[in-house]
């Protein structure tokens, strides 16, 4: 996560009401306590924020919520990330904004999976990054004020949604827990995107303009090598496929960026493409797998779609979850458990 202020979570509220009074007539008033109705202590709510992200700033002044005490951190590194999520945990908070993009939803709930024992608080988004497909998915404004927020928080509609948790080697302990992974072009594709960020392309727009430049990279590149060769990955679990391949991705996500489709209206859970390599008829075939289109033709045309439980994933790349870029490997995806993240509507 790249953040960075101190790591530490400091508590910001209002200065209490004085209780000071005379104590004699206090003393007289009688004690009343309604046991049918126990008393219920304040929501607590605390913010992991990311000062380096795009928009990160906008309306993120704890002292403006009136109601509420509000626990902020802002870590730069893991250790610290998990040590603010450690004295969350201390604190017992009920919901914690992440104020960040994708990148930062991913590095908080990888981080929460490993300091909470028991469950997980409830989870809401502040969307300020280069993108955010997780708040699109939930269907979370990106103009939403930190106020707003806090209403939405006492609002209390809650959505869940499972991450992919990934494991290496056969281990049982998830290294990452994220919402979108990808491999092959996906990752040249990241890198276009981070090129269109530095122009002041960001959301939408920078999805529809890495995709434009994937594909015109892919129509007029050499099948020996380049974009169209693809990468050589073994996939098994609930799958079982073995070759070059253009393209994977896999997400637990119902709605991406542009009303994109490209898992074909698989329904809940993990699902997945395989594009094999080299791409095939990509002007007829493309703009079908993009609008939802999953049928026995595409099937033959090599644009696999799969839903899954667990997949056993030998990659000889890089692989992207969430924007970030990591080693390849023997890799292990399951749809993990369900997390709770508050909603708009």
């Amino acid at each position: 996560m790249r953040a960075g202020l101190t790591g530490r979570a400091d508590i910001m509220r209002r200065e209490p009401v004085s209780r000071r009074g005379d104590s004699a007539a206090l003393a007289r008033l009688p004690r009343l306590r309604d046991v049918s109705r126990p008393m219920e202590r304040p929501l607590r709510i605390a913010m992991i924020s990311n000062p380096r992200s795009h928009r990160n700033g906008k309306d993120c002044r704890p002292d403006e919520i009136a109601d509420h005490e509000i626990m902020t951190a802002a870590p730069d590194t893991r250790v610290a990330l998990e040590l603010a999520l450690g004295d969350f945990a201390a604190r017992r908070v009920d919901v914690i904004i992440i104020n960040g993009g994708d990148g930062t939803v991913r590095d908080v709930i990888t981080a929460a999976r490993r300091v909470y024992a028991g469950p997980l608080p409830k989870f809401a988004i502040l969307p300020s990054g280069k993108t955010n497909a997780i708040a699109i998915d939930l269907g979370v404004s990106s103009d939403i004020t930190l106020p707003a927020l806090v209403e939405v928080i006492r609002a209390g509609k809650v959505r869940e949604r499972a991450p992919l948790e990934i494991s290496r080697d056969g281990s049982d302990m998830p290294e990452l827990s994220g919402f979108l992974f990808g491999a092959g072009a996906f990752v040249k594709a990241t890198a276009l995107a981070q090129h269109t960020h530095r122009f002041g392309a960001f959301d939408g727009l920078a999805v529809a303009l890495s995709l434009f430049a994937s594909i015109g990279q892919t129509m007029f590149g050499s099948k020996q090598r380049g974009w169209r060769a693809g990468d050589e990955m073994t996939i098994a679990g609930d799958a079982d496929m073995h070759g070059s391949f253009y393209l994977l991705l896999c997400s637990t996500l119902d709605r991406l960026p542009l009303r994109l489709k490209p898992f074909g209206g698989l329904g809940d859970g993990m699902k997945l493409l395989a594009i094999d390599a080299p791409p095939r008829q990509m002007i007829r075939r493309v703009p079908m797998l993009l609008a939802g289109v999953r049928n026995a033709a595409m099937e033959r045309a090599g644009y696999r779609h799969r839903a899954a439980g667990q997949l056993n994933i030998r990659l000889d790349g890089d692989f992207i979850l969430d924007g970030e870029t990591y080693p390849g490997g023997d890799l292990t995806l399951r749809r993990g458990a369900p997390l709770r993240f508050v909603v708009t509507g």
